[in-house]
């Protein structure tokens, strides 16, 4: 495998920096005593000098799921971070989809902060609006600018970065030292690349041209020539397990008996749930299912190739003597599906196999074999990042919290209860001339007429998990005004929705904290929950706030309220 060298003439490891040859110059780091007037990141939460502040990697796969086995491949991750680590079994995503899942990763915020709601240009993925507002106030431009850092990227951005309309690949985001992005989605051959602003093609020869080693060559180089005077934030963001799932040629015929997972909501009818989830198919067809098996079989042979460039990186830095003094996580930008109520395959739904992902962390002052199962989100991931580097969240607007003390067995901690999430439904208000029977605003159809999203596949729920509850709430925003709930501890599969049987008080204290959450910014994402002893109570005069989706529920239910004076 040819090596893309970040330098064109390869000095020692230690040695000065370089960029690719005709790349643009990027400034240096601010020196120490910069950072010190600017109130940067040296001397906070405990951060060590200098030359000694922790090293970041954040590894990320596109389309992962953790409910449905996604890491069962990776063993070899598995064991290097996990096992080393801690896992955490309750990590989600704001929003089912990679855009606005990766603008929340970037910003810490959740989407109606950020304002990415979907792939496209017109969605704010990676448009000027983006650019302009979000991009300098993200975690990776903090590290650089405040911190001092080095910082990396390698894959997957955002689903439009490079657009003609959005400065091509010529726009470097503010605050990498080193940017190697890829043009657009997830690809494994034939694609273009955007090195430090500069074009360079690819083709389809595996020894040169596989995106995922690519990624791996790029980023082992970095690690022997980069500087070692300062700290270093690695991105890198894998095309797998992302369509047209192509694997490496050595696991092309890896997993032949593997099938998609027939849990009991596999190939059933989605009874009392949002149309779109009615509308589906069921039984599926033979074809369908042969299609998703095969689907989710190529998903893991991709993986496969992942869980070699995370060896290699974990054994480089080992070998650089960097490991002990490197955090390392690894997760997705979100889940999937595979045939679950009778939808094919996807994402963007509100249920856990799309907004669960895997979440793996090793790193100084980690105890290995651990498992976590406090409620996590990948808004968390920034504001985690910059605790590690010293920062203070109180300097950011971000809406996630550090889980930090968490990685670090931190006693009597309080933590939240529950996590927002919200999608926007793409969908034009036209009829699919391959399905003239279906109203017009679907989208993501398939040849038999199933669709996996739809313009009123708006929606927002909160995810509550606490020691007593376990339950999720979701309205969508659409004419029948619709209301899912679940309780997924005595229904972890989703099958019932329980919206007109559970308690009307409950409801609608559920009703009111989702109304919260969507108003939300920065401090305010972190206020208690429904279920955090003695909080939140609700007041009469928060009667007529409810929202018309929850009223006639209430209503119905003859729900009592209290007047607190």
């Amino acid at each position: 495998m040819r090596l893309l060298s970040l330098a064109p003439d390869r000095p020692r490891r230690g040695g000065p920096r370089h960029l690719t040859s005709g790349s643009p110059a990027l400034p240096p780091p601010p020196p120490l005593l910069l950072l010190l007037l600017l109130g940067g990141c040296l001397g906070v939460s405990g951060a060590a000098k200098s030359s000694r502040r922790p090293n970041v990697v954040l590894l990320l796969a596109d389309d992962q799921d953790e409910v449905l086995g996604g890491m069962t491949p990776l063993k070899k991750t598995k064991a290097l971070i996990g096992e080393m680590g801690m896992t955490f079994s309750s990590a989600y995503v704001p929003s089912a989809l990679c855009c606005p899942s990766r603008a929340s990763i970037l910003t810490g915020k959740y989407p109606h902060n950020h304002h990415v709601v979907n792939n496209t240009l017109e969605g704010n993925c990676s448009s000027k609006s983006w650019q302009k507002i979000q991009e300098p106030n993200t975690f990776p431009a903090i590290l650089r600018s405040m911190c001092g850092y080095q910082t990396f990227f390698a894959g997957k951005y955002l689903n439009e970065y490079g657009a003609p309309d959005a400065g091509g690949l010529g726009h470097v985001p503010l605050g990498w030292s080193y940017w190697y992005a890829l043009e657009k989605n997830s690809k494994y051959y034939n694609y273009t690349l955007s090195i430090n602003g500069k074009a360079r093609k690819h083709g389809e020869n595996y020894s040169v041209d596989y995106l995922t080693d690519v990624l791996a060559n790029v980023s082992l180089d970095f690690l022997d020539y980069k500087s070692n005077s300062e700290p270093f934030f690695m991105m890198i963001s894998t095309p797998a397990p992302h369509s047209p799932w192509t694997a490496a040629p050595q696991y092309q015929n890896a997993f032949q008996n593997v099938f998609a997972p027939r849990n009991k909501n596999f190939n059933i009818h989605g009874t009392n749930k949002h149309w779109l989830i009615r509308q589906a198919k069921t039984p599926m067809t033979n074809s369908s299912i042969q299609f998703l098996d095969n689907a989710f079989r190529k998903r893991w042979q991709t993986l496969l190739s992942v869980d070699d460039l995370v060896e290699k990186l974990v054994k480089r830095l080992e070998f650089n003597g960097e490991l002990n003094n490197t955090y390392i996580f690894y997760t997705s930008d979100n889940g999937y599906h595979t045939g679950q109520f009778s939808l094919p395959i996807d994402k963007r739904q509100l249920y856990e196999f799309d907004i669960k992902v895997p979440l793996l962390v090793r790193g100084p002052g980690i105890k290995p074999n651990q498992t976590s199962k406090m409620l996590v989100a990948n808004i968390d991931l920034g504001p985690t990042i910059l605790d590690i580097a010293g920062y203070s969240l109180n300097k950011t607007q971000m809406d996630g919290m550090s889980f930090l003390p968490i990685l670090k067995g931190a006693s009597n901690l309080t933590w939240r209860s529950d996590v927002l999430v919200e999608y926007q439904g793409e969908g034009r208000n036209v009829t699919d001339p391959t399905c003239p029977s279906l109203s017009p605003g679907v989208s993501q159809c398939f040849p038999d007429c199933v669709c996996e999203d739809a313009y009123n596949n708006t929606y927002a729920c909160v995810r509550t998990m606490s020691e007593r509850w376990n339950l999720q709430y979701c309205e969508f925003d659409d004419q029948e005004v619709f209301v899912e709930v679940y309780n997924l501890t005595a229904d972890p599969h989703q099958l019932n929705n329980i919206a007109k049987s559970i308690d009307p008080e409950l409801l609608g204290k559920m009703n009111y904290r989702l109304m919260m959450l969507q108003s939300c910014s920065g401090p305010t994402c972190r206020t208690p929950g429904v279920f955090d002893p003695g909080k939140f109570p609700i007041v009469l005069s928060d009667f007529a706030q409810l929202s018309s989706a929850v009223l006639p529920f209430l209503e119905a239910e003859g729900a009592q309220w209290v007047l607190l004076l």
